[in-house]
């Protein structure tokens, strides 16, 4: 498939103007518009600019608020909810992550829920942000059902990442940003969308069987992680970001490519804490861990045992200095959107 590049920049004006055009505010606009343009640079692509297009249909169709009044409940100096009032994800996580980091800084400990949000994108991106103010963090969100749980026939748990990040007192920070499914969803709309494979063992088509279609996996379950205990992993987070926040949980969060009946009311929970809370030199303390870890000796093939976050460094540095490349169907998208 041929890809033509453009720079950053441009691209991120580009995007910019496309969300002033369906009705976001400038501030709103650049904070989606950044968030879209850094999974493009880190490789997450599933979550980047493909998704563009899906973000502009549901903001005409009255699901996303353009404009909304977003409100912040304090209910103690570390505990704060966000009501986002169906506003796109982007803006509803960028809220709760800076006031996560407040409450944080303030007291030692922040944790602020999120309802009636919608899809954020990467749990990593909010994840930097608190680890850059050398904070420890645990994100979580729920997403539409696309994994059954462990013994039923139907879909019901999103991918539902896990999300924790800390410094390393190094520039690189440790950030584990994971979906409890084999693979996340995005990587499979867009191997659909351009009529791709996707590897065995990752879905199952609607009558249960396996499948590498991804257009029958989109259709049918996807698979989690480590059997049954991926299934508990992907209950935890339904729990800790749909029951606890007040979003929908069990199986009702709305699919935004598909399903235009309402807004998705999406749950996140934010945790960020300080890194001195029980000793004073914890980052010596984690570079002698990651040290220690480093050291072991390595299997046929392992130059280097890399910790998580450290792949996803490396590739924003890299792509930082070159041209986004885009696919012929995010032109296409750039094209309507722009018209």
């Amino acid at each position: 498939m041929e890809k033509d590049s453009l720079k950053t920049h441009i691209l991120k004006k580009k995007v910019v103007k496309i969300f002033k055009k369906f009705g976001l505010n400038n501030n709103h606009a650049l904070i989606s518009a950044n968030a879209l343009i850094n999974a493009e640079l880190v490789g997450a692509y599933g979550h980047g600019l493909s998704r563009l297009k899906m973000y502009c249909e549901r903001i005409s169709k009255k699901v996303i608020n353009p404009k909304p009044k977003i409100k912040i409940k304090k209910i103690s100096q570390s505990i704060s909810l966000v009501d986002a009032n169906n506003s796109i994800g982007f803006v509803a996580a960028d809220v709760a992550i800076k006031k996560a980091i407040q409450n944080a800084t303030k007291t030692g400990i922040g944790m602020v829920a999120v309802k009636n949000s919608g899809h954020y994108g990467l749990s990593g991106y909010y994840a930097e942000q608190a680890v850059k103010k050398n904070l420890i963090t645990m994100i979580y969100t729920s997403a539409p059902p696309a994994v059954a749980p462990h013994g039923a026939l139907k879909s019901l748990f999103g991918t539902n990442p896990i999300c924790f990040g800390t410094p390393t007192g190094s520039k690189i920070p440790f950030i584990l940003d994971t979906s409890i499914s084999m693979i996340n969803r995005g990587k499979i709309r867009v191997a659909a969308r351009n009529n791709q494979k996707i590897p065995e063992g990752v879905a199952l088509d609607k009558f249960g069987k396996p499948t590498t279609d991804a257009k029958k996996a989109l259709k049918g379950v996807q698979l989690p992680i480590a059997s049954f205990r991926g299934s508990g992993l992907a209950w935890m987070v339904d729990i800790l970001s749909g029951v606890l926040t007040g979003g929908n949980h069990a199986g009702r969060v709305k699919d935004p490519f598909d399903d235009f009946s309402g807004p998705q009311n999406i749950g996140h929970l934010f945790i960020t804490f300080k890194t001195n809370l029980f000793v004073k030199n914890y980052n010596n303390r984690i570079k002698n861990n990651i040290r220690t870890i480093k050291r072991l000796p390595k299997i046929k093939g392992v130059k280097n045992i890399m910790y998580p976050g450290e792949n996803k460094f490396k590739r924003f540095k890299i792509n930082s200095k070159k041209d986004i490349k885009i696919s012929e169907m995010i032109k296409k998208d750039l094209k309507i959107l722009k018209n």
